[in-house]
């Protein structure tokens, strides 16, 4: 069996898990996957490695497109994804529906768990959140940044406080066993982010990939999309 390389913002992750089963029975393939904080899945694309389908922010996807890295012809949105609050599982839900409910939420956890400030879609709006609030630096002993948010979300469920917060994006969280989504940020704090997919210019597999990515966006696809956080497309 082939394999299909995808390096992915890990907002995708849960969705394409979902459907490679699909791809194994119509295309013969498996996908041999790096899923992360999109700065570094750009890095990673730059830098040569394998690839055959990418996945990472619209803008991002325009500007690879715009420099031959991948075909934006080919380019499909598989949806909207926000950027929630979690906590682990069995804890009360708090109160997020405002500023000032966020604000008292993150003062009294013992430990806040979110994506890379600096490579993270989700990662870096968080920190832009926490300056807004004017808590940076008040709170910057109990930041915990991790690669991705996968990764932050496996790391919260492993703490055995229960006073813990998580952010970042919704489709993450809904992929983790042990933590669950409380809702997204408060309106003013709001970040929805489409992500498209695209073949890369220099992929070894074009119609496997055209046919994952037309998967991955089509009609067929909409309730595996739904159900892993993807919102349609205004």
């Amino acid at each position: 069996m082939k394999s299909l390389h995808v390096i992915s913002g890990g907002a995708a992750q849960g969705l394409v898990a979902r459907l490679e089963p699909r791809l194994q029975s119509e295309q013969d393939c498996i996908v041999d996957g790096s899923f992360g904080a999109v700065g570094m899945m750009k890095d990673k694309l730059l830098a040569g490695a394998p690839c055959d389908v990418v996945i990472l922010t619209e803008a991002l996807i325009q500007e690879l497109a715009g420099q031959g890295h991948v075909d934006g012809t080919t380019a499909r949105p598989l949806g909207v994804v926000r950027t929630g609050i979690a906590v682990n599982t069995g804890q009360p839900a708090p109160a997020i529906a405002s500023a000032a409910d966020l604000s008292a939420l993150l003062r009294r956890s013992s430990g806040i768990y979110f994506p890379d400030p600096v490579k993270a879609t989700a990662g870096i709006h968080f920190m832009k959140v926490l300056v807004a609030l004017g808590l940076d630096q008040e709170l910057a002993g109990r930041l915990r940044p991790f690669p991705n948010g996968a990764t932050a979300m496996r790391e919260m469920a492993k703490s055995d406080a229960t006073d813990v917060v998580g952010c970042t994006q919704v489709t993450e969280i809904l992929i983790t066993a042990g933590v669950d989504l409380v809702g997204v940020l408060p309106k003013e704090f709001e970040l929805a982010t489409v992500y498209p997919a695209a073949v890369s210019t220099r992929s070894q597999q074009p119609a496997a990939a055209s046919a994952l990515i037309g998967m991955l966006s089509d009609e067929q696809g909409q309730p595996m999309r739904l159900a892993s956080g993807f919102e349609l497309v205004a």
